[in-house]
């Protein structure tokens, strides 16, 4: 009996395998979402920068791809029916590799990417392009305790600012240290604004600095910045890339759905409205 095609090339009553890029609370969502329904069959990929990852089902890869040519290898040889980039918002070089990738190996491709935090009364933000725009911010605020929310990977543009002491929170401790005054303090969101209040209260932060990832998870401590009247230095995203974007877990599924029509699915599961 013959088989027929959907649009991106996969044969009808085979599994339909996706490349799901992850590191973010989407992509884990996602493959979740996507284990409950028949007809996928799910690699999730990590980039191996975080040791302690979120458990998900679906098989698990960890590692690059070697530049846009090993990540068309990988497709091929995988024979990849499609690829959701359900990377971190702030990741700059991965969802422009995807785009070029994909294209050459005629594999459709999607970005999830979540909203990113817009301002509301009471905010006091001064928005940046990047890390550097960042650190001056903060040296012309002339901010003494500064609480640093953008990631153990990327403290080094605040190096040259000495005199500052700051509050750095990571999932993991950065190593090497490169800040000559900080504590480090370990955790994974979400966090609460309540007890992101008591903490700044506590360590007497006089300016916050985030990068806009959006997202509800590590969305309280700009609502307790904006209770103490305290500034938040907010780093811009990167440019997106040429792949067709989706904010939300339902509108990748309903992609998903448009595009690899899988040959079977559970009798409750629902299209997202």
């Amino acid at each position: 009996m013959s088989t027929h095609s959907t649009r991106s090339g996969h044969a009808a009553g085979a599994p339909c395998r996706v490349l799901l890029l992850g590191g973010s609370t989407e992509a884990s969502a996602l493959a979740r979402a996507l284990a409950l329904r028949d007809g996928y069959d799910v690699t999730v990929s990590y980039a191996g920068r975080t040791r302690e990852r979120v458990e998900t089902p679906g098989r698990v890869r960890v590692g690059g791809f070697g530049g846009v040519e090993g990540l068309v290898r990988h497709l091929r040889d995988e024979h990849v029916d499609v690829v959701v980039d359900a990377t971190h918002p702030f990741a700059a070089v991965m969802p422009h590799h995807v785009a070029r990738a994909c294209s050459m190996a005629g594999v459709p491709a999607l970005r999830v990417r979540r909203p990113a935090w817009e301002p509301v009364a009471g905010d006091q933000w001064h928005e940046v392009p990047d890390l550097d725009a960042a650190a001056d911010a903060i040296a012309g605020a002339a901010a003494r305790r500064v609480f640093l929310t953008t990631g153990r990977q990327d403290l080094v543009p605040f190096a040259a600012l000495s005199d500052v002491w700051f509050l750095v929170r990571a999932i993991e401790p950065p190593d090497p240290m490169p800040l000559a005054n900080a504590t480090v303090i370990l955790d994974r969101g979400p966090f609460a604004t309540e007890s992101e209040r008591a903490l700044m209260c506590e360590h007497r932060i006089d300016i916050v600095v985030s990068k806009n990832s959006g997202g509800s998870a590590a969305a309280g401590k700009l609502a307790a910045a904006r209770e103490l009247g305290l500034p938040v230095v907010m780093v811009a995203r990167p440019a997106p890339s040429a792949l067709p974007q989706v904010s939300t877990v339902a509108d990748a599924l309903a992609w998903l759905t448009r595009t690899v029509a899988p040959s079977s699915r559970p009798h409750d599961a629902r299209e997202p409205g």
